[in-house]
């Protein structure tokens, strides 16, 4: 456009260049006269709430630079332990001696009246406790024999025994614990985290995701994905066996200088995309190629669990070179220790059916419990004797409940013993950050069926994590959609004050 016979600077041509490739919503986002004066002007008026709203403001060249929370805050990162298929609460937490009573006797029908199940039909028989219970430590929390390691450590846990969602099969649930949504395309929590505070490594991402169990979950990486919110602070799969992340080594006959200079020509051609597209996720790119290019020496150095001492894996049960649940525990503390934001670990093969020997509550289940019970359990005792756990959010949870009946198929008793999905109650724990320890908040029925005293939504569970790490949930939002977008969504919420500390 700039030939030898125009009067036009450079500087002009890039602008006309940005608005030739502007759209309509951009433009109308962008321009301070029309109806973008009229909209800033009639906001400026009302003075609405929205200005009060808070929204984290990064750097360009530095997406995940850290920030301090809006208000004070009790909990700096998060270690969330998920474990996938939905563990039962009747096996491990929430102990009822009157379900046991009713144990083979036939459902009454007015449990069954007005409720939706995966699998159940017709009339299914009652289902008592699979193991035995016993209270410990000065709480007297009651936990069943199948965590031996853990029930030592209930002191410093805030049990909820009545945690509700709205979705009783197993990928929409998951979406809903992890994002606050039952459909695909919506921000973890672990991106509002990393969103709102970043992160205290520049050298390693905000945001990790480690995987146990054989099988990643079943919507995939939507559980960590960063939805509508810029794609820097979605989570980042690492592995606990072999490199910690795919093709971050440089190919063969590459060296390092070679792959900054390759890096630092691709800055500059997408800067220069940015100057005349202006497009906020080029930003994000250039921050990856970075951070990535930053990875290749300090990811591999954080991964190493190697160099960890011999009563370290002793206490965890961890084997290097292993993928495993407890590999996984013990990578968390060295990550929480290096600054990651946000750890998030997924184990596979809680979906306790019944419909085979590794579904059975009487079989499968066992193996997992005897899995994941130490390493749980040394994961907390290591933050707590480093001085961490009290800023150290920890939580665990399965994405729903199970049911106080014995699954059928087809209205046929099974061969193996199992439970179907319960939406209504279901027992989750935090430990450190800033919550009470050795607590329980709620209380289900005399069959554990739902929730007789102090309900808790998962959308309330969201508010009070957000309030641990400094935010006020109804103020933190995103716009998208023309909507102020929130991790609790458009229903109220409640933040769970009483099991703060």
């Amino acid at each position: 456009m700039a030939g030898s016979n125009s009067l036009i600077t450079v500087s002009e041509e890039i602008y006309l260049r940005q608005l030739q490739n502007s759209t309509r919503r951009q433009f109308l986002h962008n321009c301070t006269t029309g109806l973008g004066g009229l909209w800033l002007a009639n906001q400026l008026a009302t003075r609405s709430q929205a200005s009060e709203d808070f929204r984290p403001v990064h750097t360009d060249e530095n997406p995940m630079s850290p920030l301090a929370p809006p208000l004070p805050a009790k909990a700096k990162r998060v270690i969330y332990l998920h474990m996938l298929g939905a563990p039962s609460q009747l096996e491990l937490f929430d102990f009822k001696p009157e379900l046991k009573k009713l144990d083979g006797k036939p459902c009454p029908q007015s449990v069954l009246d007005g409720r939706r199940f995966a699998f159940i039909q017709g009339t299914p028989q009652m289902l008592g406790p699979q193991y035995q219970f016993g209270q410990h430590g000065q709480s007297g929390a009651w936990v069943s024999d199948r965590l031996p390691h853990l029930a030592k450590h209930v002191d410093d846990l805030c049990f909820i025994k009545t945690m509700q969602t709205d979705q009783f099969n197993h990928g929409p649930a998951e979406l809903m614990v992890h994002t606050g949504q039952a459909r695909m395309g919506y921000p973890s929590i672990g991106s509002w985290v990393t969103w709102g505070l970043g992160s205290e490594n520049e050298d390693l991402p905000g945001f990790i995701v480690l995987i146990s169990g054989g099988s990643l979950p079943r919507v995939g990486k939507a559980l960590w994905g960063s939805g509508f919110l810029p794609s820097v602070y979605q989570g980042v799969q690492c592995r606990s066996k072999g490199s910690p992340v795919l093709n971050i080594e440089n190919p063969d006959g590459w060296t390092r200088d070679q792959r900054r200079d390759e890096l630092d020509t691709l800055r500059r051609l997408n800067e220069r995309s940015h100057e005349v597209f202006g497009d906020p996720e080029t930003l994000t790119r250039i921050a990856q190629y970075e951070m990535a290019f930053r990875m290749q020496t300090a990811a591999p150095a954080a991964m190493d669990i190697s160099k960890e001492p011999s009563h370290i894996h002793e206490m965890y049960g961890s084997r290097p070179g292993e993928e495993s649940f407890a590999n996984n525990c013990l990578l968390a503390r060295r990550l929480a220790e290096q600054g990651v934001r946000f750890i998030q670990l997924f184990d596979w093969g809680w979906d306790s059916h019944g419909a085979d020997k590794t579904e059975a509550l009487n079989a499968g289940f066992k193996d997992k419990c005897q899995q994941v019970d130490q390493p749980i359990a040394a994961l907390l005792a290591d933050l707590k004797q480093r001085d961490m756990l009290k800023d150290t959010l920890v939580i665990w949870s399965g994405e729903f409940g199970r049911t106080p009946m014995q699954e059928n198929r087809g209205g046929q008793k099974m061969t193996y013993i199992g439970r179907d999905h319960n939406p209504d109650a279901f027992t989750l724990w935090m430990a450190g950050g800033g919550v009470k320890p050795g607590i329980t908040y709620g209380e289900t029925d005399d069959i554990g069926y739902t929730a007789a005293k102090n309900p808790v939504h998962l959308r309330d569970f969201h508010a009070t994590i957000q309030r641990l790490l400094g935010f006020d949930p109804q103020k933190t939002i995103y716009p998208f959609q023309g909507l102020n977008q929130k991790l609790t969504g458009v229903l109220p919420a409640r933040v769970i004050e009483e099991i703060f500390a």
